[in-house]
């Protein structure tokens, strides 16, 4: 794979090719959909709608509950993810605290996935992870966005949401911050402190804001039996 080191700036041009719909010609009473259909179909929508509210502070007291948890008490964790997430397989951890607008409710996780603490899941929209995914410390999944025209942020303050998808086997390294619509591919590390603001494909090493593809990961050291110097050199930097 050849690996493109181009300058990769997050502009207008690229916010406007990522959303199907024209902020500047949308008007939110004109539409004969309600705010939670909105919503659910990617549009912008008013968060602050009775309907919706009413719904999510549902999950958020619930999400308040869990987070007086004994944090060793794993499989209490796991049941509230059985209850709550979208979907949710086996043997899965989040350290807790968690935080997530919609408490999770938005969340799909695969089996075998490792959250440390203060995983915050801006889950308006959809956020789905394959099995095996570590994520470090203070990790941030975002999928709610907001108009750039600031009277679209005014009353009613507009939003729109855009599904995040994160592949198998995938290390994310604390503090990183990945924003709406963005898919990260299967096996890949993502650098502590990133800020991933484009799709990263699959088998790669990248980091950075905005993060950027680095390397490859070698095929040879994707299996368990990876020597001792290939992970103690992975280790700096991306936990």
């Amino acid at each position: 794979m050849e690996i493109s080191h181009d300058e990769d700036v997050f502009n207008a041009q690229t916010i406007r090719a990522r959303r199907s719909f024209d902020l500047s010609t949308y008007n939110i009473n004109k539409m004969d959909m309600t705010e939670k259909e909105k919503m659910e179909a990617g549009l912008p929508y008013d968060p602050s709608d009775e309907e919706i509210m009413g719904e999510q502070s549902v999950y958020t007291r619930k999400l308040w509950q869990l987070n007086q948890t004994d944090p060793a008490d794993a499989e209490a964790i796991q049941a509230y993810m059985k209850e709550v997430f979208a979907e949710c397989g086996e043997n899965n951890y989040i350290q807790l605290p968690f935080y997530a607008n919609w408490g999770g409710r938005h969340v799909h996780f695969g089996s075998n996935i490792y959250a440390n603490f203060n995983l915050t899941c801006v889950d308006d929209g959809h956020i789905y992870v394959g099995d095996w995914t570590k994520f470090g410390p203070n990790v941030t999944i975002a999928t709610a966005g907001h108009p750039i025209d600031p009277a679209q942020r005014e009353d009613p303050a507009l939003q729109y949401n855009k599904d995040v998808h994160i592949g198998r086997c995938v290390w994310i390294g604390a503090n990183t911050v990945i924003v709406p619509g963005v898919s990260i591919g299967d096996n890949s590390v993502i650098g502590a402190g990133s800020v991933v603001t484009r799709d990263i494909p699959a088998n790669v090493v990248a980091y950075g804001n905005p993060c950027r593809v680095a390397r490859e990961v070698r095929s040879d050291k994707i299996c368990l039996n990876e020597t001792v110097t290939e992970v103690t050199i992975l280790s700096e930097g991306f936990h």
